[in-house]
Formats: C-alpha cells, sequence, structure tokens
C-alpha cells in the first residue's frame, strides 16, 4: 500500500495521469454494504497533504461502508462513451483522518473540514487505461 505521494515516487507517469482525471470532475466510490453487495457513489476526491482523500458527512452510507470495511475502488469519470481522455482507477483500503491540522490543511480550514468526515485512501493498486485508435493502452501498478 502506498499513499498518494509514495505512488508518485513510484510510478510518476501513471501519478500524473491520475491527477489529471481525478481533478477533472465527479469520481465514483465503490464500497461493500453490510450485506456483503457493492454500492457505488460520487465523489469529489482532493490530492491535498500528500493523500488522496475523499471526504463526505459522518451519516452518508458511504461514511458507515469504509468504516465497517475500508476497501474501496476509486474510478475517475470518463468523458463520454468513447472513453474521452482516458480512465483512472485505483484500489486499496481507508482510514479516516482524525488530526484536525491535517484536516484543515485538507480542506482549506477548519470550519470547512467541520461537518465532514475524511479518509485517506492508501492505494494498493493502480489502474490508468487510454484510447489510441479505439483500442484501450492499459498501464498497471504493480
Amino acid at each position: 500500500m502506498a499513499i498518494w505521494d509514495g505512488f508518485a515516487r513510484l510510478q510518476p507517469v501513471m501519478a500524473s495521469f491520475g491527477r489529471e482525471r481525478l481533478e477533472a470532475g465527479v469520481a465514483w466510490l465503490a464500497t461493500v454494504r453490510s450485506d456483503g453487495g457493492p454500492r457505488v457513489h460520487p465523489v469529489s476526491p482532493k490530492l491535498a497533504e500528500g493523500q488522496l482523500v475523499v471526504y463526505m458527512y459522518p451519516s452518508s452510507p458511504k461514511a458507515h461502508d469504509l468504516r465497517r470495511d475500508p476497501r474501496f475502488c476509486l474510478h475517475a469519470t470518463v468523458e463520454n462513451d468513447a472513453g474521452g481522455g482516458g480512465e483512472f482507477s485505483v484500489t486499496g483500503t481507508a482510514s479516516v483522518i482524525e488530526d484536525a491540522p491535517m484536516r484543515a490543511a485538507i480542506m482549506g480550514g477548519a470550519e470547512r473540514a467541520a461537518p465532514y468526515v475524511l479518509f485517506a485512501l492508501d492505494i494498493a493498486s493502480a489502474l490508468a487505461i487510454t484510447y489510441r485508435d479505439g483500442q484501450p493502452v492499459r498501464l498497471r501498478w504493480p
């Protein structure tokens, strides 16, 4: 597992592509429901303080899911049905960020962070897909 900065040092090309895709808009977070089934949620991931972070209200089903079972998959939005600028996804485990100064730094102030639970996403694997002449070109880590 690696935090975002560690992943970026190991895979700078993938991390640059991933940053571009994650910052392009909404991403989709898959979590594990209490019955073991999948659940998918729209999120706005942040890359801050060397970490990949998602934030949500404490009452959100995704927050309950991640607290119970920290496994996730995060998939960056695809621009169109032809793959647009490509796809990027990571899998791993999430952990709650409790440290108040870190929360404030990530969210741009303590007041902005206050209503949310923040999860750091530790990366176990990553997949970047671009399309050339309609054919997928895949990069995987590890």
